[in-house]
């Protein structure tokens, strides 16, 4: 079968397409702007896409089209579908269908952390040798591909809570009918779609509906608005965990070894399970980590074994990833694109920092350049937040995004902090002002006009230019 993708440069639907083309299908694709990791990942794998949505793709004849949710009505390739009557499915619906019916799947939701425990997820699982299919919202580090169809009847996806398509409001998840199901938080996002935490929350009570009453519900503690979803309509049994200093009777729970979360000991109860040292750090990765423990205990994976299986990770693409360092200057990518988010990565990248100067004795600086580009960013409902978002920093630069209508300069005002309407201006100023030792951060749920590789190649040019 033919299936062209709509919108195939997202990482929900890039991925189904590789999934797809795994299955036997031949698979196209269009979209606008496709950037990496998903152009990459793409391309790797020989599916072809085509810029733009213009009606006369019709003539390629797919046997099916799978519409992206960023899509809507006055579409022009959207309406010639409609108009000829050809068939079409939302991806989440394709998926369920095709893929999901009859696996046991392990789904992470929440508004933060999901690629990256989905990803922690999936590590274990192959390591354990479950051989589990899966479909991830981004590149994990290791993998050449973010979709798989796997060997066996297990399937790991990322639950996205944002809409299904433009025929189709409800959430992503509610189509998946995890067995297993992770919820790692949940705060107000997706302004674009969601009028308020309420809404979001609705949407987890439909996904909490099709659990069955054997499955498993992982959560953290301590979450009030989660416990409101569960208190509202709840039939699967609940493990939840957190990160604590004492022994948390009947809870998976982890001790931290050291500040930047890159060295803990994970305990049931009061019996311990085991150590983890990783590259990871960031008490957010702490918990992420606790429930991909307990997710992969669910199908029978040791926790023994799982722990040590964290040692292995590798990461993801664009959180928190080394892309290189020039001049003793390292720069990481990181995909947050909320307050909390922010601030959870750059508290953990601040711990790390310190734990580096004190085993070197040589003073690091954490210099953030960011761009709020998601809708939720862009609407400024978080924008009172943002300036306590990144005080950890010593420098922060913020792109302001030409079609902002709010205050953003106002907003993030501060001592270190800069605003700037241009990218190559904000490029100049970080390689005027960075020195040997400092670390930079750069945050876009975007291409971000390609920044993170300026940067480099600024700071390398300048170095030849030192040197000259």
């Amino acid at each position: 079968m033919h299936i062209h993708v709509l919108g195939i440069g997202g990482t929900f639907m890039g991925s189904l397409a590789l999934l797809a083309q795994q299955l036997g299908h031949r698979v196209t694709g269009c979209d606008r702007n496709v950037y990496p990791p998903m152009s990459d990942l793409l391309q790797a794998n020989g599916v072809r896409w085509i810029e733009g949505y213009a009606a006369d793709q019709l003539a390629l004849g797919a046997d099916c089209y799978v519409i992206g949710n960023a899509l809507s009505r006055g579409n022009p390739l959207i309406e010639a579908i409609l108009d000829q009557r050809l068939p079409y499915y939302s991806g989440p619906a394709w998926l369920s269908q095709e893929v999901l019916m009859q696996r046991w799947v392990l789904a992470v939701a929440g508004t933060h952390g999901k690629t990256t425990t989905t990803s922690l997820l999936l590590h274990v699982l192959k390591l354990a040798g479950l051989a589990p299919g899966f479909l991830v919202g981004g590149a994990p580090l290791g993998e050449d591909r973010s979709a798989d169809k796997g060997l066996t009847d297990f399937f790991v996806i990322e639950a996205d809570e944002y809409d299904t398509a433009f025929f189709d409001k409800r959430s992503k998840f509610v189509h998946y009918h995890p067995n297993t199901l992770v919820l790692n938080n949940l705060e107000f996002d997706h302004a674009d779609i969601f009028p308020d935490l309420a809404a979001i929350q609705k949407q987890f009570c439909h996904l909490m509906r099709v659990v069955p009453r054997n499955g498993l519900i992982v959560c953290p503690q301590d979450s009030p608005s989660l416990e409101a979803v569960l208190a509202q309509d709840c039939w699967t049994p609940v493990s939840r965990f957190g990160i604590s200093t004492q022994t948390v009777a009947g809870r998976f729970w982890a001790k931290l070894l050291s500040e930047d979360g890159s060295h803990f000991a994970i305990y049931a109860g009061a019996v311990r399970q085991g150590e983890v040292r990783w590259e990871s750090v960031g008490q957010h990765n702490v918990m992420n980590a606790l429930a991909a423990v307990l997710a992969a205990r669910h199908v029978g994976v040791p926790p023994g074994f799982a722990i040590e299986a964290l040692g292995t990770f590798a990461g993801v693409k664009r959180r928190l990833e080394s892309l290189g360092q020039v001049r003793g200057v390292e720069v990481f990518d990181d995909f947050a694109h909320h307050p909390t988010a922010i601030a959870t990565t750059l508290h953990g990248m601040r711990a790390r920092l310190e734990r580096e100067r004190l085993e070197t004795g040589q003073p690091r600086r954490l210099l953030v350049v960011i761009e709020p580009r998601s809708s939720t960013m862009k609407s400024g409902c978080h924008g009172s937040a943002l300036a306590d978002a990144v005080r950890e920093a010593e420098r922060v630069w913020w792109f302001e995004p030409p079609d902002l209508t709010w205050d953003l300069r106002a907003a993030v005002s501060g001592e270190g902090v800069s605003v700037y309407a241009d990218t190559q201006h904000i490029i100049d100023r970080v390689v005027c002002e960075a020195r040997v030792g400092d670390r930079v951060v750069v945050m876009s749920n975007g291409g971000f006009e390609g920044v993170h590789k300026r940067l480099l190649a600024a700071l390398a040019l300048d170095q030849s230019s030192s040197v000259a």
